[in-house]
């Protein structure tokens, strides 16, 4: 593959923002696309990005930009950070370009609601199959990384050569990544984990302790393992960076839009109010329902995730949903 130094990131989210910032200051042509022109040019004026990453300046070498064409002129490598719900359909605007000998790196954690397909599956099914193409995933709290605290990630690919390649562009002192060929067990890791800090939220808001949260992660990494072993990953992904890993975070941070989703809900509040008054999107509302259909059509044990789906989308209360959980039938670990 030709030498990688411009670079694309379609997604001004926090994470597109963080990541564009990362490269930049590794020295690599930097170009940022939004689809709100009104938030581009605010940003391009301002250099922060006060909707999505308050307080982070950007480099004054990034080039942002709501023309997607201009995005897309001459990249090295195209870097997918938009929401799993939306992504299709601005892939259904990418695939009109010439862009088929680019190598793509998704950083999207999701599984569309309507399909329930993984990232990279909508991106192949799109995109063509013979696309190159990668995903990165792991603990990887934007504002964190943005102010160079020590993080890890895992870039995954079944194309060895490209993984490695990537893992030398984002690579610093401070962002460390590794390899993973099971694309499969990393995307799921980094979608599910989202469920499962809805329920820890829930829990926060409704005034449980360690013990709970404790509870939650523990049988959490179980169901996503089941659902991940099922879908064909390997076992020993969950206990990685972007299994375990990438739970605990999203579970205990303050700054975890699913969490805080769920604990907003534990206190009471409506989950379309909640939404309402989000800038960024909470991957976990969608996926809930995903979740839950992937473990009807797999035949999985879920039973977090079936709880989380039947608060947010049948309206059960939090307190019946608890206990329905602890009155379940007696089992093995």
């Amino acid at each position: 593959m030709r030498a990688i130094n411009k670079i694309t990131i379609l997604g001004d989210g926090g994470w597109g923002t963080t990541l564009a910032i990362l490269l930049a200051r590794k020295g690599y042509k930097i170009t940022l696309w939004g689809a709100f022109k009104d938030n581009i040019a605010e940003v391009n004026k301002t250099r922060i990005n006060q909707k999505f990453l308050p307080g982070i300046r950007l480099p004054s070498s990034i080039v942002l930009t709501s023309d997607l064409v201009l995005a897309l002129k001459a990249a090295d490598l195209i870097v997918l950070a938009i929401p799993s719900q939306f992504i299709r359909q601005v892939l259904k605007r990418v695939k009109e370009l010439d862009v088929s000998f680019i190598p793509f790196l998704s950083v999207v954690k999701g599984i569309e609601t309507e399909t329930q397909m993984r990232v990279s599956e909508i991106i192949y099914q799109e995109l063509g199959k013979n696309l190159r193409l990668a995903v990165l995933s792991g603990p990887t709290i934007a504002l964190e990384v943005a102010k160079e605290v020590p993080t890890t990630a895992v870039v995954s690919s079944s194309d060895e050569k490209l993984a490695k390649s990537l893992q030398r562009v984002f690579m610093t002192r401070r962002f460390r990544v590794y390899t993973n060929p099971d694309v499969v067990g990393v995307e799921l890791g980094g979608s599910l984990k989202n469920v499962i800090a809805i329920a820890c939220g829930i829990s926060d808001g409704l005034g449980f302790g360690a013990n709970t949260k404790a509870a939650l992660l523990a049988r959490g990494l179980a169901e996503i393992s089941r659902m991940g072993i099922a879908a064909g990953a390997k076992k020993e992904t969950f206990s990685g960076i972007t299994g375990l890993g990438d739970l605990v975070t999203t579970c205990i941070s303050r700054h975890s839009r699913n969490r805080s989703v769920g604990e907003q809900i534990g206190k009471g509040g409506k989950l379309k109010n909640i939404l309402s008054r989000m800038n960024m999107v909470a991957e976990g509302v969608a996926t809930a329902k995903a979740a839950y259909l992937l473990g009807k059509k797999y035949r999985v044990s879920m039973p977090i995730t079936n709880e989380v789906y039947s608060v947010l989308y049948k309206n059960k209360d939090p307190f019946r949903a608890v206990n329905d959980l602890m009155t379940r039938q007696r089992k093995e670990e």
